[in-house]
C-alpha cells in the first residue's frame, strides 16, 4: 500500500489549498484514512479522517474550514483548505488505518500503519 500526497504549497491568509492523498495497493474505502499534521519539535495532530462508511471528522481547530472527502473511483483522498491562517502553517501527511477492513476514524496516529511522505503548507500574513 502506497500513499502519495500532493497539492501543498506557499499562499497568503484568506486563501484556500486543495491537498490530495492517491492511494494504491488498497481500496480507500476498505479503511479509515485521515489527514495530521506536523510542525518541528512538535506532534502530529489529527486534521481531518474519513472512515470507510463515508463518516467524517475534524479537529476542534478546522472550525468548518476544511472539508474532507473521498472518490472512490479515483482511491484518492482530498482535504478541500479555505481560510487558511499563518497557524496552518505545517507538514500535513496522509496516512491510512487498513488493520483490517471497516476501520473508523481514531485522532490519535499510532492507528494508523500507512503514512505518505507529507506535502508542506505554508501561510504567510
Amino acid at each position: 500500500v502506497q500513499l502519495v500526497e500532493s497539492g501543498g504549497g506557499s499562499v497568503q491568509a484568506g486563501e484556500s489549498l486543495r491537498l490530495s492523498c492517491v492511494v494504491s495497493g488498497r481500496a480507500a474505502s476498505d479503511g479509515a484514512v485521515a489527514w495530521f499534521r506536523q510542525t518541528p519539535g512538535q506532534e502530529r495532530d489529527f486534521v481531518a479522517g474519513v472512515s470507510w462508511d463515508a463518516s467524517t471528522y475534524y479537529g476542534d481547530f478546522v472550525q468548518g474550514r476544511f472539508i474532507i472527502s473521498r472518490e472512490n473511483f479515483e482511491n484518492t483522498v482530498y482535504l478541500q483548505m479555505n481560510n487558511l491562517n499563518p497557524e496552518d502553517t505545517a507538514l500535513y501527511y496522509c496516512a491510512a488505518n487498513l488493520r483490517s477492513t471497516h476501520t473508523t476514524v481514531i485522532r490519535q496516529p499510532s492507528p494508523y500503519n500507512y503514512w505518505g511522505q507529507g506535502t508542506q503548507v505554508t501561510v504567510s500574513s
